[in-house]
């Protein structure tokens, strides 16, 4: 209910003009059409991210935008709708849209695409990732100084490669900072299923788990409820998730999709295309990273710990793993 909510005041916010762009600044009427992930607008997470960043890009730059939702998985379909609607950039958000957006990329090869949160080879897509491993890792520490139980929780969407990055991060960081912590990691199949996440949550709590970390789009809406709801702490993703549940989010790890696409519409607008096959943000660029710490308050030497975790990452002294056995 909370996320139909949400959508419908996002789609009456679109009716007053999400694609009216400001007439001084619109040299070009530039168009960029996105396909959003599998939870849609109102998932307080990746997709709300990306939709702020094309916002911004209306508000500053005068770009027209517009988007599609495909929570059945037709997504050529919704392609294909992107295509006949004749927009500069078509966005294709997420990992789960990958295949049709290669198809349908290799169909029309004069369509320039961008591939959120995936590496492709298809010509006409250029490719935005994250190293999520990067910032998960400094969370993961903000875990283990937190934590009374000595045990903490991940909980990831569904069972993909991006997703590991968030998990291995986290892992990582936590054993970095505690070598004895123990981490309990468990996957809910999906990104949009709130309720899984809150029965995953009340496990883990009722094991002694008192900080848990989610990476499970809507889904972690209902961890972190649940958490509040059982006095334990817990961090967000994606976005600041603070007042979600002020009582229990600690911070959030930051995922900048806002940022990134922005750039992107920025590059559209001043060169006229996207030229660059692919990007890769982390914490050298602010790609990724921390949102504030509420609720606790760490000790100077913790506080001190995280700040050299975040110089020694970006320098490459500490080289936090990606994927199992493939350290990035």
């Amino acid at each position: 209910m909370k996320k139909l909510m949400i959508s419908f005041c996002l789609i009456a916010l679109l009716l007053a003009g999400c694609s009216t762009a400001s007439p001084e600044k619109a040299k070009n009427d530039y168009k960029i059409g996105i396909l959003l992930s599998d939870a849609g607008l109102g998932d307080e997470s990746f997709n709300d991210s990306a939709f702020k960043g094309l916002e911004k890009a209306r508000d500053e730059l005068g770009i027209l935008f517009d988007y599609k939702e495909a929570p059945d998985g037709k997504y050529e379909q919704k392609l294909e709708e992107l295509i006949a609607e004749k927009y500069n950039v078509i966005i294709g958000l997420g990992f789960s849209v990958q295949e049709a957006l290669e198809k349908t990329a290799k169909k029309y090869p004069d369509q320039q695409f961008v591939l959120i949160d995936g590496q492709s080879d298809v010509a006409n897509i250029t490719s935005i990732t994250f190293k999520e491993q990067e910032g998960s890792f400094l969370l993961g520490m903000v875990a283990a100084m937190t934590s009374k139980t000595g045990k903490i929780g991940f909980i990831g969407g569904a069972n993909f490669p991006v997703i590991h990055h968030f998990e291995n991060g986290f892992i990582e960081g936590a054993q970095y900072f505690n070598p004895k912590i123990e981490i309990i990691s468990d996957y809910a199949g999906s990104f949009d299923d709130p309720d899984s996440g809150t029965s995953i949550a009340e496990r883990y709590i009722k094991n002694d788990v008192d900080f848990i970390y989610h990476a499970a789009g809507f889904t972690g809406f209902g961890a972190i409820k649940k958490a509040e709801e059982m006095g334990i702490y817990a961090a967000g993703v994606d976005i600041d998730q603070f007042y979600i549940a002020e009582k229990t989010v600690v911070t959030s790890m930051l995922k900048n999709v806002d940022q990134a696409v922005f750039n992107m519409a920025k590059t559209l607008v001043e060169d006229g295309k996207i030229s660059e096959k692919s990007f890769s943000f982390g914490l050298s660029d602010n790609g990724v990273g921390l949102a504030d710490i509420r609720i606790i308050k760490l000790t100077p030497e913790q506080q001190t710990a995280i700040e050299k975790a975040k110089e020694d990452i970006v320098s490459g002294t500490i080289k936090v793993t990606a994927e199992k056995g493939n350290s990035q």
